[in-house]
């Protein structure tokens, strides 16, 4: 531990990626929230459409030890402008204002990024905490942020066991068929997921194709729905290395699953489920996982405890309206 005033503050670079590898390695020990990064899913960031990591982020060190972080991304834009904020604080060095002086620095970091990028649309700026985290979310409080939406990390135990749950057993509907991810169909997938998301939910073609260059994108584990000549569904997988490696679990994330809007409650996500997670298992894959809204409009969290999938842990997204002047 180490009195605040021997710290250094600076914007992240690439050069920095084991550090910070480090650093959430040790805030997952404690903080126990599932998510687990490997060096290699960290420098996938500094690709990212929009990231400016010389003015958008900041990073604490003490010495050598990369001790804080704050991480600005540019988010979507409908009728307000939503910036994502990431960042965190080792355990160690909590408690010393060193999260607080992050969160200002955000929020001053925030209104020229926006203001280049959505200009006249207001701006309201989302980090995310444990929903177990009193101290984290006393900190956000604490600075005018209001929780806002809740998120659920689900996960599935892909054995035996599981069958008797009902997993695996969603039947086709009549008419649909489905066929694996190719690259050929990335457009046609983008295009599908838009239109079930809606307008704040829309994804750039710059993107997608990011979204789909991941290392840990699966498209083995990715399959499209056809009603006829029609996209109806898609269903995007990812394994990540990093997490296999820490818990000896080989694990399918599922990243995306999208209905078309007239097209749902036919058992279609159902079944595209269900064919992710048999072949995953045939494939070895012991576990899955995913992340759902609490309140999402389409009954999708009804939808994966139906699949087996039951609650790990729950974060809260945290907002606050900047003034832009």
């Amino acid at each position: 531990m180490s009195n605040t005033g021997t710290l250094s503050w600076r914007p992240i670079e690439a050069a920095d990626v084991p550090a910070c590898a480090v650093l959430l390695a040790a805030i997952e020990e404690v903080d126990q929230t599932g998510d687990v990064f490997g060096e290699e899913d960290l420098l996938e960031t500094f690709r990212a459409p929009g990231r400016d990591y010389p003015r958008g982020s900041l990073c604490v060190h003490d010495g050598e030890v990369m001790v804080g972080y704050s991480c600005l991304a540019p988010g979507s834009a409908d009728q307000v402008h939503q910036m994502s904020l990431f960042g965190g604080v080792h355990p160690a060095y909590r408690r010393q204002g060193i999260g607080g002086r992050l969160l200002d620095w955000a929020e001053l970091a925030a209104v020229p990024l926006h203001k280049e990028r959505y200009p006249g649309l207001p701006l309201s700026i989302s980090g995310w905490c444990a929903a177990s985290d009193s101290g984290a979310s006393a900190l956000y409080a604490s600075r005018g942020f209001r929780p806002a939406r809740w998120f659920h990390l689900m996960g599935a135990d892909l054995t035996t066991g599981y069958l008797t749950k009902g997993g695996l057993s969603a039947p086709v509907p009549a008419g649909v068929h489905i066929v694996a991810f190719t690259a050929d169909l990335a457009e046609e997938a983008r295009l599908l997921r838009n239109e079930a998301f809606g307008q704040a939910g829309q994804m750039a073609p710059d993107d997608w194709a990011y979204f789909l260059s991941y290392d840990s994108f699966r498209p083995a584990f990715s399959y499209l729905a056809y009603d006829g000549a029609e996209t109806v569904g898609v269903l995007i997988a990812r394994e990540y290395d990093a997490y296999t490696e820490l818990t000896g679990v080989l694990d399918l994330y599922i990243a995306e699953v999208a209905t078309r809007r007239s097209a749902r409650n036919r058992g279609i996500a159902s079944a595209l489920l269900s064919r992710a997670l048999a072949d995953a298992r045939s494939a070895g894959f012991t576990a899955a996982s995913l992340t759902v809204s609490a309140d999402s409009p389409t009954g999708a969290f009804g939808l994966y405890q139906r699949a087996g999938f039951a609650i790990r842990t729950t974060s809260v997204m945290q907002v606050k309206d900047l003034d832009v002047g």
